[in-house]
């Protein structure tokens, strides 16, 4: 740690071989403040998307439903019937039928609350809470269903549980895919400019290497201009990144994902590892570049 620190505070004499403004500092520290919003965008979009999977897979995974689809002089009866088999179903905590209301909140979302609920055939539905042991049997439950209530559909909410676990997973993996693209990119522009940097100044690093300085000497005063141009670049982008993220609607059941994009709690720590993380791709960049250039014929 000390001998990468001592690499970004060399003599004050060896700054004046970079350049200190035009075309290479501006290109550094915009694409690294370009990178560092994009950053922070990915990861909010990361941790925010791995919320939403979890809580609705967290939510699903306690719970069944069961839907009764029966001639309306018959729904009360199944309903008791499909009662009574749950409350002698091991596994199974508690249950309960949907009254009207709660089923047109339901579907409120969808069709709006002007729903003409009385004139539709909605099915009852049955909610039914596992116990902590999870030994619920959906196939022994259907099966008890089938003979003392037909028209009673059991979802034990497998289905939508799977595809909620790989999504996380999935998206989690693009979200780290999506940094190390952000980074890559970030390392390339910032290699273009040290050595757009250090072909500009080629007369200069000759005039140096006559006198006697040394090439580490010589890359180690780009590797600590560069590195505190990514540095400083990252900063700003972070800084508006997180400004952009935190004005963000709330998250409200209404809005779901998109308005729960962002940082919650710890979360917000994530973005201050952003800002050292492209200093270092910054160093590494360019001490790999001004090494290359300065050993194949400046």
């Amino acid at each position: 740690m000390q001998q990468w620190l001592a690499r970004l505070v060399p003599a004050a004499a060896a700054d004046r071989v970079v350049p200190p403004t035009g075309l290479t500092a501006t290109l550094t520290m915009a694409t690294a403040a370009a990178m560092a919003f994009l950053a922070v965008f990915a990861l909010a979009l990361s941790l925010a998307a791995g919320r939403v999977a979890e809580r609705w897979s967290d939510a699903l995974s306690r719970g069944a439903t069961i839907r009764i689809s029966a001639p309306a002089d018959q729904v009360a009866a199944q309903t008791q019937a499909v009662i009574t088999i749950l409350q002698s179903t091991p596994g199974v905590a508690e249950s309960r039928a949907f009254s009207v209301e709660e089923t047109k909140a339901l579907l409120q979302p969808w069709f709006g609350p002007d729903l003409p609920v009385d004139s539709l055939p909605l099915p009852q539905l049955i909610e039914i809470r596992e116990t902590g042991g999870g030994t619920f049997d959906p196939e022994a439950l259907r099966l008890r269903l089938t003979a003392e209530a037909p028209g009673a559909v059991l979802d034990d909410h497998l289905r939508w549980r799977r595809p909620l676990a790989e999504a996380a997973g999935r998206l989690r993996f693009l979200g780290g895919m999506s940094l190390l693209l952000i980074g890559g990119v970030m390392a390339a522009m910032i290699t273009l400019a040290a050595q757009a940097a250090l072909s500009a100044n080629g007369q200069v690093l000759r005039v140096l290497r006559l006198i006697g300085a040394q090439d580490r000497y010589i890359a180690r005063a780009f590797v600590r201009r560069y590195t505190l141009r990514a540095l400083a670049g990252a900063a700003m982008g972070t800084f508006v990144g997180v400004v952009a993220i935190a004005v963000l609607p709330a998250a409200s059941e209404q809005g779901g994902f998109l308005t729960g994009l962002g940082f919650h709690g710890l979360d917000w720590l994530w973005p201050l590892t952003i800002p050292p993380l492209a200093a270092l791709v910054g160093f590494w960049a360019t001490r790999r570049a001004a090494f290359r250039v300065l050993r194949d014929g400046m």
